[in-house]
């Protein structure tokens, strides 16, 4: 299922390539219901990639009719790929309604957005998958072997809400040789009542194993975050961890670009940006040179609009460049950054479809070889956070499309302009991360390594990648 968007060449698509999308009560097909699952998967595909071209195109008699289609063979607990066109159905369908304003509003207004069920999803999503666990473990190996010898350490994590993490890394630091250092975890959620658990967790736990330690909450969207809050003191070792948060703040910018002057974006940051370029000459210009190297910037939603990514219009985007710029400002020894391994912010609809489509299929497939289709939690995971995560990559434009994945090669060009330079993940991070694999029974899942950065993958599919990067002057 991990490259599952395939050319027509089977006899079910040759056949829907050539079947008329026709309005009726009740399947046009019968014989639809008794296809065999591989044959009923492809035939999604082929029906789910028409509806989008059709809801692409306004065209919204075709995709009523295309969706009307699907329902007939989409199910939440179905095998992999009718669960996958139950929730690209729904997210086809609440683009469409946000055509009529008025209608959509009605329809969702007494549905409560509660920051707790996404919460919940994403702990059952680290209990069931081995992704977040990974990161975790490579994150922590990374921080030990940065700060060894510090006796003063200050951890920045973007996205406080697993203890797990801190509780494993309390536990290593308690071994080390030369003792444990003071301890600072500055952690950052929207969410105050979280952030207490945490701060009660890790300090009990700290206790238990005699580690001097302060936990300092801030409650805030990583969007608003105020830099001064961190409370970053002198003769402190700083580690920044961000699992899956940066891409966040390219809804920001994707508004912030529109609405800004070309010259005002072209002077943002311009002194920062143009010590980095000094310092970064020849890799920038062996960039520059490659033609195959094609990225888009975070741009406006129409295809017409979209620009070919440099490092000067990488360097306009305003909110990401100055947050990376906030960063390096506090001159992290090592910044560890986990984001998902697609991109997820192409300008056009079905940019966004095709590779969400690719992506996803990769990750209810890791659940199909996990739990039974009844599972609640296995729905649970499928529809709070999978589904969400569909539904605004595909519905939604502007500030209110907040999951803008993209590929490592773009978070790597966006770190170096900022000035951070690359620290290679250690031998013996990967080799932790691919015990827990063999000694958690993970089958299925790699681990592949690409120049000091690792990849991890569902069988060949690449997810997720995890980086390591420090704070480099200009001298």
């Amino acid at each position: 299922m991990a490259g599952m968007v395939q050319e027509e060449g089977s006899s079910p698509l040759q056949f829907f390539s050539r079947m008329s999308l026709s309005p009726g009560f009740g399947s046009p097909y019968p014989w639809l219901r008794e296809l065999k699952s591989e044959e009923r998967g492809l035939c999604l595909i082929h029906l789910l990639v028409a509806c989008a071209n059709h809801v692409a195109a306004g065209s919204v008699e075709n995709a009523n009719i295309g969706l009307e289609h699907i329902s007939h063979l989409a199910s939440p607990d179905g095998d992999t790929m009718q669960r996958i066109a139950a929730y690209f159905t729904e997210a086809l369908a609440d683009r469409m309604l946000k055509a009529w304003p008025g209608l959509h509003k009605a329809l969702n207004s007494t549905k409560i957005s509660s920051v707790t069920e996404e919460i919940l999803a994403q702990k059952l999503f680290f209990d069931l998958c081995p992704f977040m666990k990974l990161s975790y473990v490579i994150t922590n190996q990374a921080i030990i072997e940065a700060m060894e010898g510090e006796k003063m350490v200050h951890i920045i994590d973007l996205n406080s809400f697993e203890p797990a993490q801190w509780i494993n890394l309390l536990q290593t630091l308690s071994a080390r040789p030369e003792g444990p250092p003071h301890l600072r975890i500055t952690g950052i959620h929207e969410q105050k009542e979280l952030l207490e658990q945490m701060a009660l967790r890790l300090a009990e736990e700290a206790e238990k194993l005699d580690i001097p330690f302060q936990f300092n909450p801030v409650v805030s969207k990583l969007e608003n975050l105020d830099v001064e809050s961190l409370r970053v003191k002198t003769g402190e070792a700083l580690a920044v961890s961000s699992v899956l948060q940066l891409h966040t703040l390219l809804a920001t910018d994707d508004e912030m670009l529109k609405r800004s002057s070309p010259t005002a974006s072209k002077t943002q940051n311009s002194s920062h940006l143009q010590r980095v370029l000094q310092m970064n000459q020849r890799t920038l210009g062996e960039w520059l040179e490659k033609d195959s190297f094609h990225l888009y910037s975070a741009s406006p939603d129409s295809a017409s609009a979209s620009t070919p990514l440099t490092p000067l219009s990488l360097a306009a985007s305003p909110k990401m460049g100055s947050f990376l710029n906030a960063l390096w400002g506090l001159s992290p020894k090592l910044v560890v950054v986990t984001e998902q391994e697609s991109n997820h912010n192409g300008p056009t609809l079905m940019e966004r479809v095709m590779e969400a489509l690719n992506f996803y299929a990769a990750l209810f497939d890791c659940l199909e070889s996990t739990l039974p289709r009844a599972s609640i939690e296995r729905q649970k995971v499928e529809k709070m956070l999978f589904g969400e995560e569909i539904k605004n990559i595909i519905a939604c434009e502007g500030t209110e499309r907040k999951e803008r994945h993209e590929k490592l090669e773009k978070w790597i060009l966006r770190l170096e302009l900022a000035g951070f330079g690359r620290v290679p993940l250690s031998y013996h991070g990967i080799l932790q991360a691919r015990r827990l694999l063999q000694n958690y029974g993970y089958d299925g899942y790699r681990i592949k390594e690409e120049n000091g950065r690792l990849v991890i993958c569902w069988q060949d599919r690449p997810l997720y990648s995890v980086s390591a990067w420090r704070f480099r002057s200009y001298d």
